[in-house]
């Protein structure tokens, strides 16, 4: 359903050379942020127990990076929903 969506914004598929580029930006950003991929790791695991108290998450597809701007670094996170718990109320 996203490539679905991706396709209706405009957005289209990669090539293996972008993706390449992005990859090793979000390596060059690691570094410079000192963010080690054990921080990383742990970061991903307390973000899941976090959201899992309200919504099941498909964990193996949650992608955690930190993304450059300017001359700040940025927590990015995708987190596919599979679906809401009910009001704890």
């Amino acid at each position: 359903m996203f490539d679905v969506l991706m396709k209706i914004f405009g957005k289209t598929e990669k090539k293996s050379g972008q993706i390449a580029k992005e990859r090793l930006q979000v390596v060059l950003i690691h570094d410079r942020a000192s963010v080690s991929p054990e921080v990383m790791e742990e970061l991903k695991n307390d973000i899941i127990a976090v959201i899992s108290k309200y919504m099941d998450v498909n964990k193996s597809g949650m992608e955690i990076s930190l993304a450059n701007d300017a001359d700040s670094v940025a927590l990015v996170a995708n987190i596919p929903v599979q679906s809401l718990h009910h009001s704890r109320r």
